[in-house]
């Protein structure tokens, strides 16, 4: 009995490698993103550089994509400009002299 389990276990594990002998079902009509490909690519983002249909909430439906792609540079600015602050800090970097109100800080 414990031979056929550990027969039926090795069966079961090698099927799951072999490719699949049948055809893929199309569910809908509309193009697939190539960066999600289980999503529908979203209209929106169409003729802009890299364009790979990333917009997984779709985003691009209610907000113009000009201003997603300028919010998008300017959060990436200020995320490099709090590192660099952490980091200095981190390294004994401080702004002397001290203002009035960040004394007890």
């Amino acid at each position: 009995m414990m031979k056929l389990a550990a027969l039926a276990a090795l069966a079961g594990s090698a099927a799951a490698f072999a490719p699949s002998t049948g055809g893929r079902a199309v569910t809908s009509l509309s193009e697939k993103s190539v960066s999600l490909p289980f999503l529908e690519t979203p209209p929106n983002t169409a003729g802009y550089v890299g364009d790979v249909g990333f917009d997984p909430f779709r985003f691009s439906d209610f907000i113009p994509v000009d201003f997603l792609r300028e919010a998008e540079l300017k959060h990436g600015r200020i995320c490099m400009m709090a590192w660099l602050g952490f980091v200095a800090v981190d390294c004994g970097f401080r702004v002397y002299p001290i203002p009035e109100g960040f004394e007890g800080i």
